[in-house]
Order: structure tokens, then sequence, then C-alpha cells
């Protein structure tokens, strides 16, 4: 199901994602691909995610917004 609207930020994840094994082994070794690279390497994934960021919003981008 698509989330809509404000998306629920969530600490663990955040930390997670910046902190894995295989995040550091790929920025270690050089092998991040360019940008937009998702469409040949998973085109259905990248589909969902170019939808999902577009219908979503990040609860940091708004309060950005708000206390400018």
């Amino acid at each position: 199901m698509m989330k809509f609207g404000i998306r629920k930020p969530s600490l663990r994840k955040s930390i997670a994602a910046r902190t894995s094994i295989k995040r550091l082994v790929r920025h270690s070794l050089g092998l991040k691909a360019p940008r937009g690279y998702g469409w040949l390497t998973n085109p259905k994934k990248a589909a969902y995610n170019r939808v999902y960021s577009r219908s979503s919003v990040s609860l940091w981008s708004v309060l950005r917004k708000l206390f400018r």
C-alpha cells in the first residue's frame, strides 16, 4: 500500500541505514552506481520509489519550511 502525506520518521531505521555493513563496504570500495541507474538495476522498485517520493513528504522538510 502506498503512503500519502507526511512520512513518520524512524530514528532507528535512519541510524541503521547510515551504519550498515553493506553501505560501509560499498562506500569504501567506491562501488556506488551513478544517480538514475536504479532504472537499470531494478525498474519496478525505481518506479515505486519515484511515485512514493512524489506522493509523500518528510516531516523534517515540513518543519524546516515552518521555522524558516
